[in-house]
């Protein structure tokens, strides 16, 4: 039986080492990768950032630069891997994440071989994150605090849990606006804890009162290393009144609910009725702090795109409980060999895709040269564009930081782009000199027509104004 365990152990490796592999087709440049790696940039040369530097219009303002300290590491691992840094990071940060998933649960990964090795290629769910962004780095954060919660909770003498405050450090100066996730799943196992009922298929187990002081007293500690921040205090409120902006979240793609009507979203639904259909027919009762978990990733993940990894993670230490046990088949564990060897030859079958994803740009090199030539003082940019041309040194009128933008000119901003409300007098109040627009808005329209303006470069999709002397 060891000597199988020792085998399953090395196969289910190999698995999680080509499914990191395989992630690598997925990896991508997105617009707010630019803006991140010049932010690193800047800090790495300069000094953190908590005022704007890139933009004509808000240069100057206050800044809740929550995730200085990715934008720091990201640079370094540019500076370390040049043009491969991107895969890299995408790399090391969803290995580790699958690495931190399997070991937390690695003998009940051993229960039922075939459900394991479809959980794990699950994990493709979370490929809109598949960027240089904080949010991988957070997954791993997030898996931890699970982990170690857990292990609190089926041992009241656990030390581990101790870390957490720690990870809540770097949480909170890494990716400051999911840095409370730590202590509000502390808040959710005191909560999970506190009951001893048994009604249906939902069994609760009251915890210790030993366990329940080390959860509050972690869940203090958690708060009080998120204090430690460049941002002081403001970094315990930021996450919420970030979530209250409706005209973020109403405009932006990742903050958008999950709808059921939406095609794209299939997956995510897909993946919360697996879950629900192992609680079901499972023998075991379901935990009441299981159940809790999942209805807070599940709300979470209908409220927002960007939640969607949340029910993965969190899960992943939940389900396996629930999964019936299937004696050891030596089939399988040939299966899980050619399933990972079919994942990480994907990767070198398609290298072209790769190198065309994390290449990808949106704005053409002629257009920079041309944007650099002219020096507009007071260009207006569309929102996807800002990222690159902070990247190429040339000031914004917008870019990806919503949060920043919101309290000034994001709403101004959506009215020109679109054509709303009193779209003239914006236009004439913040007197553009340049205008960078995308052709598939009614903002084109309204330039092309206009006397007042003259088209100096045209594309397929982008056009550049400048304003007639």
């Amino acid at each position: 039986m060891k000597n199988n365990n020792k085998k399953l152990n090395l196969a289910f490796l190999f698995l999680v080492f080509s499914l990191a592999v395989a992630m690598l087709l997925c990896m991508r440049r997105d617009t707010d990768y630019f803006w991140h790696i010049k932010a690193g940039e800047y800090m790495f040369k300069h000094g953190i950032l908590k005022k704007d530097v890139f933009s004509w219009f808000v240069k100057g303002k206050y800044w809740f630069s929550h995730e200085w300290l990715f934008e720091i590491i990201l640079y370094f691992f540019k500076l370390l891997f040049g043009k491969m840094h991107i895969l890299v990071f995408g790399f090391i940060f969803f290995l580790s994440l699958l690495l931190i998933i399997y070991y937390g649960n690695r003998k009940k990964f051993f229960k039922n071989i075939s459900f394991s090795m479809i959980w794990l290629v699950l994990s493709f769910i979370l490929i809109a994150f598949a960027q240089a962004r904080p949010h991988l780095i957070s997954f791993n954060f997030l898996a931890l605090t699970i982990y170690l919660l857990f292990d609190l909770y089926r041992n009241e003498n656990s030390k581990k849990i101790y870390f957490l405050p720690l990870i809540s450090l770097f949480w909170a100066n890494i990716h400051g606006g999911s840095s409370n996730l730590s202590y509000i799943f502390c808040l959710l196992f005191i909560i999970g804890g506190l009951f001893n009922f048994d009604v249906g298929k939902i069994k609760a187990t009251r915890i210790t009162k030993k366990q329940i002081v080390k959860y509050f007293a972690v869940m203090f500690l958690c708060i009080g290393a998120i204090l430690i921040n460049i941002h002081g205090a403001k970094m315990l409120i930021y996450p919420y009144t970030n979530m209250l902006n409706t005209t973020m979240i109403n405009n932006i793609n990742e903050w958008r609910p999950t709808i059921v009507g939406n095609i794209s979203n299939i997956p995510y639904f897909m993946l919360c009725l697996i879950i629900l259909i192992i609680f079901l027919i499972s023998e075991k009762k379901i935990s009441f702090l299981d159940f809790l978990l999942f209805l807070v990733v599940l709300f979470l993940g209908l409220k927002s795109v960007r939640f969607w990894g949340y029910t993965y993670i969190v899960m992943s230490f939940i389900v396996f409980d629930y999964v019936k046990v299937i004696k050891f088949n030596k089939y399988l564990f040939r299966a899980i060999f050619i399933v990972g060897l079919a994942f990480v030859m994907l990767p070198l079958v398609n290298f072209r895709l790769i190198y065309k994803n994390i290449n990808t740009k949106s704005l053409d090199k002629k257009l920079i040269k041309l944007l650099k030539e002219e020096k507009p003082k007071r260009l207006y940019n569309m929102y996807d564009y800002g990222g690159e041309l902070i990247y190429n040194n040339i000031p914004v009128f917008i870019d990806g930081r919503a949060d920043l933008y919101s309290n000034y000119n994001y709403e101004d901003y959506l009215s020109i782009s679109r054509l709303e409300g009193d779209y003239v007098n914006l236009v004439n109040k913040y007197d553009f000199d340049y205008f960078l627009v995308n052709k598939a808005y009614p903002i084109y329209i309204y330039l092309k027509y206009n006397d007042n303006y003259e088209s100096i470069y045209s594309d397929e999709k982008i056009n550049l104004f400048k304003q007639k002397k």
